[in-house]
């Protein structure tokens, strides 16, 4: 499997044990950090080519991403 950029443990290294136990405890958190996964992976993909899609499409992954990630980071800061 090739490396695939911008995943959470890489993005919050100091926060790895707890994104661990909220996916665990915290449905919520647990279905952010899934969703995250899967924009985060199609946009690797299209950013290799290997699933091509529109600039725009792979702008509005991108933004759905960050934010995605902007949700899970304010929780992380309050736990």
């Amino acid at each position: 499997m090739s490396h695939t950029p911008h995943e959470l443990a890489e993005e919050f290294p100091d926060k790895a044990d707890l994104m661990s136990q909220l996916k665990q405890s915290d449905a919520h958190f647990a279905r952010l950090s899934d969703e995250y996964h899967e924009v985060n992976r199609a946009v690797h993909r299209a950013e290799t080519n290997v699933e091509p899609i529109e600039d725009l499409a792979e702008v509005e992954l991108r933004k759905k991403r960050a934010a995605l990630k902007d949700e899970i980071w304010g929780i992380l800061a309050k736990a």
